[in-house]
């Protein structure tokens, strides 16, 4: 059975060399395909997307430095090692300048030949896990905080259950954190080096869920149109997220289910059996007992994913946090926005304190944000508060009314309070709301709200 490793392209016309060399990269555990003149490896660059090329510089139809070239003009990621028995000084620095990883001269030697791949294969699994790697970075993990004992119990189960490779089922609303635990398991785990790839199944499809797990080959449906890594190929020695798994349908669960027998799969339209080694963290906000039960969810794939069960509790059972997570999102919304907001007044913590936050930790960021943004004396008050229950009613100050309305005049005052602040220029709204410019060009339309050419709006709220 073929282990992926990584994929290979030969570009030479002599059958000779290319039979030695697939001889010795398949018996690597590589996988290997041919191109015998320039065309045709570029071809197969952009179709196959191989980790690293092996290109000879002397190349029917198109030579291997046009072919460098191009793929430099493409802006194409891969690994390019020229070989060639026409080896000079001048075309080796030619070669380097357009982008060749390295250049040896035939007959190559082996043992340096498999070393310069190796180096080559480690070097591009290092550049497409920083895609990935850089999200570690990023602040959010700076909310595993809090010194609340229901907190601090789920997050030494974590500490713990990141030492093994077995798999993980976190529990928690919507909210409370899922995500973040599961970076912080990956990082405390002894694949922290390796990828981290999330996978949203309740954001796609049936056919798009399946592509993004599995991968597709071209042809596999309509729209596969080239070849697609998946994530679970992707993420092989790292760790596999898969959020809200609740909602995946019971097709897809059973063949999930076939792959944590085996952790082996086939890509859509494919007959390879691909084997990856990865750590699954699954994360639900559902009952899966329950759905059990109304026959919506496998028990044997509960029983696949629950081998550590980790519960995440609402932000309303650990209330004692509130202040320092309050804390924490003032001085980052500060930091990124510029701003120098000192505090939260006594008065402001009792309203939030007071607050049942159905929305939990991500609701409590949203709030403090928008504070940060209206704020205008030194520190946030009451009336800088402004929180939405679900059943509709606007707290502090805000009259009730209908929820629909309470959204839209929420988002139409904000988008005015922007401009305002803005003066007028929705690309500075855009920036500071974080959104994209035409998105808030369409809000503004939406929600009628006419600048004039002060930068004030027409509107009065």
């Amino acid at each position: 059975m073929a282990k992926y490793e990584a994929k290979i392209l030969i570009a030479d016309d002599e059958e000779e060399i290319v039979d030695v060399l697939r001889d010795m990269l398949e018996a690597l555990h590589y996988e290997v395909i041919v191109a015998v003149d320039g065309f045709q490896a570029l071809a197969l660059i952009r179709e196959e997307e191989p980790v690293v090329v092996l290109l000879d510089l002397k190349l029917p139809k198109l030579d291997g430095l046009e072919v460098l070239r191009r793929l430099a003009e493409l802006a194409v990621e891969t690994t390019v090692i020229m070989l060639t028995a026409y080896g000079t000084v001048e075309n080796a620095v030619r070669a380097m300048k357009i982008g060749a990883y390295d250049f040896i001269i035939k007959p190559y030697n082996p043992e340096q030949l498999q070393l310069v791949i190796e180096k080559a294969v480690e070097r591009d699994r290092l550049r497409r896990q920083n895609t990935f790697l850089n999200e570690l970075v990023n602040t959010r993990y700076s909310l595993l905080i809090g010194g609340n004992r229901a907190f601090r119990d789920a997050l030494d189960e974590a500490r713990v259950s990141a030492e093994t490779d077995t798999n993980i089922l976190l529990v928690g609303e919507t909210g409370t954190g899922k995500e973040i635990f599961a970076r912080a398991i990956h990082r405390w785990s002894r694949r922290a080096r390796e990828a981290f790839v999330p996978i949203n199944c309740a954001a796609l499809s049936e056919e798009l869920l399946l592509s993004e797990l599995f991968g597709h080959e071209k042809g596999a449906f309509t729209s596969a149109h080239q070849r697609k890594l998946g994530k679970l190929e992707i993420a092989h020695k790292g760790t596999v997220f898969l959020d809200e798994i609740g909602d995946i349908d019971l097709s897809i669960q059973a063949k999930l289910l076939r792959f944590l027998q085996e952790y082996e799969f086939e890509r859509l339209g494919g007959n390879k059996q691909i084997k990856v080694d990865i750590r699954v963290i699954a994360a639900t906000n559902k009952d899966l007992r329950q759905a059990i039960k109304n026959g919506t969810f496998r028990d044997d794939l509960y029983f696949r994913l629950n081998v550590v069960s980790i519960m995440l509790p609402p932000l309303r059972k650990r209330l004692d946090d509130i202040r320092l997570l309050a804390d924490y999102f003032l001085q980052n919304c500060n930091y990124s926005m510029k701003k120098s907001v000192k505090g939260i007044t006594d008065e402001a913590f009792e309203v939030l304190q007071n607050y049942t936050w159905p929305g939990n930790v991500r609701e409590l960021q949203n709030v403090i944000e928008r504070a940060v943004v209206f704020c205008r004396s030194d520190g946030i008050h009451p009336q800088d508060i402004l929180l939405q229950p679900l059943d509709g009613q606007i707290l502090a100050g805000s009259t009730t009314t209908a929820y629909h309305d309470c959204v839209r005049e929420f988002k139409r005052r904000l988008i005015y309070e922007v401009l305002q602040q803005s003066s007028g220029s929705p690309t500075k709204a855009a920036r500071t709301l974080k959104l994209r410019r035409t998105y808030l060009a369409r809000l503004i339309k939406q929600f009628d709200v006419k600048l004039t050419p002060a930068g004030s709006s027409d509107r009065h709220v």
